[in-house]
């Protein structure tokens, strides 16, 4: 009768987690891996008459569905899944915003560049790590040089990307400090965001050994 009992448990259990949101549930797992998550906008189909295809408030928003609401997200940021619960209780259809320079840093170049040097990254028997597209763009996912524990060894490089600048900086981006970068499965204005490496499995490779080949990729496509 005990067996019985705990496998009606375990089954109810299960549907449980079957029925929860897909978008929470991704914000927790990545909590468990130790990447910090904040709550994000969503695409507003029905806003899209009047200018608004982003559920914030601003009109003509420049990146839909694919940043914070919180001016304050770099201290609301959290790997604590009892705060990220009660984020996506409240809002379900919020994208999952993961912020860098802490854990992890993106290298952001085109999707068909992306493709073409990760095919040469894999040909060259590198570890490419964790990578994801998210609309027209393919994230590679690296090893953070933003967070040392000696300030003095912090370094910057003219391809470092915020939010402010996003729209103006070249073909290939660093995510690092002071920036973020839409999770699958978000959907953000260019598309649905989706795992081509997912994190299992795929540790963070060195930013430096992947570079070269996204530099070399993005020359030969005629990228600045």
């Amino acid at each position: 009768m005990v067996d019985v009992v705990r496998r009606r448990s375990r089954r109810k259990a299960a549907e449980r987690n079957d029925r929860r949101d897909p978008l929470g549930q991704a914000a927790e797992n990545y909590a468990a891996l130790g990447w910090p998550v904040c709550v994000g906008a969503h695409l507003s189909l029905d806003g899209q008459r009047i200018g608004r295809a982003c559920s914030c408030d601003r009109v003509g928003c420049p990146a839909p569905g694919a940043h914070p609401v919180s001016p304050t997200w770099q201290m609301q940021a959290t790997v604590d899944t009892g705060t990220i619960g009660r984020w996506w209780a409240a809002r379900p259809d919020a994208s999952v915003i993961l912020v860098t320079g802490r854990v992890f840093d993106v290298l952001d170049v085109p999707a068909a560049v992306g493709a073409a040097a990760l095919a040469r990254i894999e040909q060259a028997g590198i570890t490419a790590g964790p990578v994801a597209e998210a609309g027209t763009r393919m994230l590679f996912f690296v090893t953070t040089r933003g967070a040392p524990v000696d300030e003095d060894e912090w370094w910057s490089c003219r391809l470092d990307c915020e939010p402010e600048n996003i729209t103006t900086q070249g073909s290939l981006r660093w995510h690092c400090r002071d920036s973020y970068v839409l999770a699958p499965p978000s959907a953000g204005g260019g598309g649905m965001a989706r795992w081509v490496r997912d994190p299992a499995g795929h540790p963070l490779p060195d930013p430096l050994r992947l570079l070269e080949y996204l530099v070399d990729a993005c020359e030969e496509a005629g990228l600045p």
